[in-house]
């Protein structure tokens, strides 16, 4: 007889955590042909066991032109996902953002390496 195992929590969690990540990874600042989180503008991701996501965020400068869209895209594709419950996305510019927080695939493609 074949017994059926039902994966860990956590397996769902660390996938459901993967399609965060993947949404995430298709916003773009409108400005610059990076997504938000290979500049390094994504500095939290909490998943929780209700299906809840957290996001803590800042922009490239707090007169940032784009503040009001980046935050909304972020949180709307994360909503976009099967089974999300619900998502906050708080900015914070603390620590300030700086070109040291962008991925090494970033710099490379904006010339910066």
């Amino acid at each position: 007889m074949n017994e059926i195992v039902e994966p860990p929590k956590e397996t769902a969690s660390e996938n459901l955590r993967d399609k965060v990540l993947a949404a995430i990874k298709t916003v773009y600042d409108p400005e610059i042909p990076v997504d938000v989180y290979e500049l390094g503008l994504i500095y939290e991701i909490n998943v929780y066991p209700v299906n809840n996501v957290y996001v803590r965020m800042t922009l490239t400068s707090p007169s940032c032109p784009s503040a009001e869209v980046i935050p909304g895209e972020v949180e709307q594709k994360i909503k976009a996902i099967e089974g999300i419950n619900d998502v906050k996305v708080e900015i914070t510019f603390d620590p300030p953002y700086s070109q040291d927080m962008m991925s090494e695939a970033a710099k490379l493609e904006l010339g910066f390496m």
